[in-house]
């Protein structure tokens, strides 16, 4: 299909490659964040944020975390750094494909979105809260959207164009070529 007669999709495609592109600009800041631990004392910062949540280190979930900070290397801190550098590259291809109204980018939004359905549905049968509920409508949105878009023009491609004979009303591939 054209991008000339996709233009009634044009709004909805950059809405999802914005949102997509926020997606992969928090993950950027969050990896970049993680950097900023490199040969620092993450066990000692686990507590203060600890601290500074107001939560008791001594109860079972905040000595998990804290714990759990104390025994991260730098090594996995790179690693994982890496990794949302990684997310952060395909979140913003996949942005720029849409914005640029793409086939594959609609197509990888389509199967990466739905990927991420059967764990979400299973996140709110495990426990139903408003964040969980929330995450799954909008990806549920997202997943509809571009299964809409795809949809339509495949249609728009399988139909022929039709043009209308003036004088009697019928598309011109009927009464063929005139004379």
């Amino acid at each position: 299909m054209k991008r000339a007669e996709r233009t009634g999709t044009t709004n909805g495609l950059r809405i999802v490659s914005l949102f997509e592109a926020s997606k992969g600009f928090v993950v950027l800041v969050a990896g970049c964040g993680l950097l900023a631990f490199i040969h620092k004392d993450l066990h000692q910062a686990a507590v203060q944020l600890v601290k500074v949540l107001h939560f008791n280190p001594a109860q079972h979930y905040p000595s998990i975390f804290i714990d759990a900070a104390g025994r991260v290397t730098d090594l996995q801190l790179w690693m994982l750094a890496l990794s949302a550098l990684l997310y952060c590259i395909i979140r913003f291809a996949e942005a720029y494909g849409l914005w640029m109204q793409q086939r594959w980018a609609e197509w990888f939004g389509l199967l990466s979105g739905g990927l991420y359905l059967p764990i979400e549905v299973f996140e709110v049968l495990r426990g139903l809260t408003w964040p969980r509920v929330a995450v799954l409508l909008v990806n549920i949105g997202v997943v509809a959207y571009l299964a809409g878009v795809l949809v339509k023009s495949r249609r728009a491609r399988k139909s022929p164009s039709r043009s209308v004979d003036s004088a009697g009303g019928l598309p011109a591939s009927v009464i063929g070529p005139e004379e």
